[in-house]
């Protein structure tokens, strides 16, 4: 599975975005079977409002293509860091498009960029970062709970960008975002409760016609 690049036809492991409605939508990791409470290997069959859709349906289906529930009909569409955001678990509150749009513009990232993020969170605003800045760019994103750091890193190698991206747990307020990084960064965002607390830190890892 890529966020990477575009394809036309869903293969096992990948996501897709199920599309009932514009107010109605779920990213689904397309695999057969499942593992329930027990541990035991089952049929993944998916619930939603127009009933059920058996997963194993999809593989090999086009991106695009209306697919058949148990009781109506819905579109299963190819992900973007757009849709992600409309159906990514909510670890943190998180950045919506029309904010990630206006940060992307001011930061004035491209491919190439070398971007710092803090904090990772829900990974939103992630995945639209590494969209700009790949192939040649890389994020380096930082949360303070390792917890999430987990979830994103297992997120972003599902996704197919973790070759983009290094995830990292540390306290960026307290002890910056490390020597390996000073003077490498484009651009910085800070998504902190405490935003300032961290700013002498970004000074010292943005180039100097960094942002």
């Amino acid at each position: 599975m890529s966020f990477a690049n575009f394809k036309d036809t869903i293969d096992e492991g990948d996501t897709a975005i199920l599309y009932l409605s514009a107010n109605s939508m779920h990213a689904i990791e397309v695999r057969p079977k499942i593992k329930n409470k027990k541990d035991e290997l089952i049929e993944n069959v998916f619930q939603t409002t127009y009933g059920a859709l058996k997963v194993r349906d999809l593989i090999g289906k086009k991106y695009g293509s209306k697919v058949e529930l148990s009781r109506g009909w819905a579109y299963v569409l190819h992900p973007t860091p757009e849709l992600w955001t409309l159906t990514l678990p909510h670890r943190t509150q998180i950045i919506y498009t029309p904010d990630i749009s206006l940060i992307i513009f001011q930061l004035e990232i491209r491919p190439g960029s070398v971007v710092v993020e803090s904090g990772t969170g829900s990974g939103s605003l992630s995945h639209a970062l590494l969209r700009c800045i790949k192939p040649q760019g890389h994020l380096h994103t930082f949360d303070f709970h390792s917890h999430r750091v987990l979830l994103a890193q297992e997120e972003f190698a599902n996704h197919g960008v973790a070759e983009f991206v290094t995830v990292a747990q540390r306290d960026v307020c307290e002890i910056g975002f490390g020597e390996e990084l000073k003077g490498k960064a484009d651009a910085v965002f800070l998504d902190l409760p405490h935003p300032w607390e961290a700013v002498e830190h970004a000074a010292d890892v943005i180039k100097e016609s960094g942002e």
